[in-house]
């Protein structure tokens, strides 16, 4: 049986830092959907080709997009940014915000705003491993809700996230996430611990499994 070769993948950490804790956007995937479903996650999904061609209104801070780059072999800057898109098209199409300038003419089947990327900050990569009906290699992203403009109570179920919620990044209790989802959650705890801030340039995890033994590198 041939292997599933993973596919190109974003995920974002929309973070809300208004009140006296930080809280993170996470939605409950449809029981329709044959990966993962019924499962809390953050919005995201797979890079579409049309991404490489969306106008954007800023790009990645060049350390976030550095990051990015390492332990990515042949990876044009092209593909890098369009993961970034890609993170805020879904923000978009599955909780209803919008991160960039507001176009005033929508193109047919577009989104109406070119992404402002500028905010993004690289938090880590996993590859999902083999053996599983559908492969990923989704990067995470984190962003601040304030410094995107965003106000987090416009955030909104879709037909993809039914139940859109904010939680607390250091609890989650009662709440069904998968494996990966939970070890990115702790990454993001743990990195709030060292400099709330986020720092752009901050060295990001790559999850992967090797011949069985699942690996946590440093990019």
């Amino acid at each position: 049986m041939t292997p599933v070769r993973p596919v190109d993948a974003a995920s974002i950490l929309l973070l809300d830092r208004s009140g006296g804790t930080i809280r993170v956007l996470v939605g409950k995937r449809s029981s329709r959907h044959v990966f993962m479903p019924d499962v809390y996650v953050f919005p995201g999904g797979r890079r579409d080709a049309g991404d490489r061609l969306v106008s954007i209104a800023s790009p990645l801070n060049p350390l976030a997009l550095e990051r990015m780059a390492v332990r990515v072999p042949r990876c044009s800057g092209s593909r890098l940014r369009a993961l970034a898109v890609a993170a805020l098209r879904e923000l978009y199409e599955e909780a209803g915000l919008s991160v960039g300038a507001p176009l005033a003419d929508v193109p047919e089947g577009g989104l109406p705003f070119r992404p402002d990327l500028s905010k993004l900050r690289f938090l880590a990569r996993a590859i999902t491993p083999t053996g599983m009906v559908r492969r990923f290699d989704t990067r995470f992203f984190t962003l601040f809700a304030d410094e995107a403009g965003i106000d987090p109570s416009g955030a909104a179920a879709s037909h993809e996230l039914e139940d859109v919620r904010w939680v607390d990044i250091f609890d989650h209790t009662g709440i069904e996430m998968p494996d990966i989802t939970v070890l990115i959650l702790e990454e993001l705890q743990k990195s709030i611990q060292e400099d709330k801030s986020l720092p752009f340039g901050r060295p990001a995890p790559l999850y992967r499994n090797r011949h069985g033994h699942f690996l946590r590198d440093l990019l």
